[in-house]
């Protein structure tokens, strides 16, 4: 096993890592074991690390027995922050960006330094590892087959209503995140948004030693977590199954049919309809075949 770790780290090693880049460097989520080989070799290369929180970064470095200087990039100062990594970087350091867990920039502070890194024409270079995202999606099932990220809703139940009133037709799985002391009240909201027949994973404290994974229909989501008041500890992943496919009526689209069958054939008529509102084209023959044939009647 030594050895074999000795490659895999010399083969990290081995890499080109350019100067004056901003490397975007996922962490864990929980599990300090989940740190990637390159991410280990990266932290320990650069010559300072952007971090949302410089005392959380230095604690998990120190799991590592790395140390580095730091800059505080937070949501409050992201933009100002930016103009000193920047200056670094034109000086030719290399600077990781991480956050306090996962991948920067995903409901996370470093999208704004991404971009003004970007926008000065410096290189930035993604490092991929740990995401709560991702990590939920995996375990969710084949009912997510697309997805949706959403993140945060708003805290406020009106703004977070109307957000959501705006999503209820998405066809997609939404994925969201929710804090602890609103993950009844964010649940039960979804529930009324969307109805409370579709599927939901709540995952919970992911890659940590109380891990759970919940999967039930949105109407027991809020049952289910005031159950046992365990299960609204930690931090949240909610998977929501996507809207049901919308069913045309027979006669959704017979005023257009009838309309084009004044001037047009059938086919004609079915191929137009077909155009214009985006139906299968042979329902809309079926259908203009009937409308014919009843007002030849």
């Amino acid at each position: 096993m030594p050895a074999l770790m000795l490659q895999i780290s010399e083969l990290a090693a081995g890499q080109h890592y350019p100067t004056g880049a901003l490397y975007v460097v996922a962490t864990p989520i929980g599990n300090t074991a989940d740190i990637t080989v390159r991410a280990l070799h990266v932290l320990a290369l650069v010559d300072r690390i952007a971090a949302e929180d410089t005392r959380n970064t230095a604690q998990l470095l120190a799991r590592y027995g790395i140390s580095k200087p730091s800059i505080a990039v937070h949501e409050h100062n992201e933009r100002s922050a930016a103009e000193r990594v920047i200056e670094h970087l034109r000086h030719g350091e290399r600077i990781a960006c991480v956050s306090d867990a996962g991948t920067p920039g995903i409901s996370d502070p470093g999208a704004r330094l991404v971009d003004a890194v970007r926008e000065a024409g410096l290189p930035v270079i993604p490092l991929p590892g740990a995401s709560a995202l991702t990590t939920a999606l995996s375990a969710a099932g084949a009912w997510v087959s697309g997805f949706s990220f959403v993140g945060f809703l708003p805290t406020k139940a009106k703004q977070r209503a109307t957000q959501l009133r705006a999503l209820a037709n998405h066809p997609m799985a939404l994925v969201f995140y929710e804090a602890p002391h609103r993950i009844v009240e964010t649940t039960r909201a979804l529930g009324e948004a969307f109805g409370g027949g579709r599927q939901l994973l709540i995952a919970r404290e992911l890659t940590k030693l109380h891990e759970s994974l919940h999967r039930c229909t949105l109407a027991e989501g809020p049952t289910w977590l005031e159950g046992d008041a365990n299960r609204q500890r930690g931090e949240f992943v909610l998977v929501v199954e996507g809207a049901p496919e919308a069913q045309d009526a027979d006669d959704a689209h017979d005023a257009l049919l009838s309309t084009l069958l004044e001037e047009l054939s059938v086919k004609s008529a079915a191929r137009i309809a077909a155009t214009l509102t985006g139906a299968s084209r042979n329902a809309l023959y079926e259908r203009a075949l009937k409308l014919a044939k009843r007002d030849e009647q």
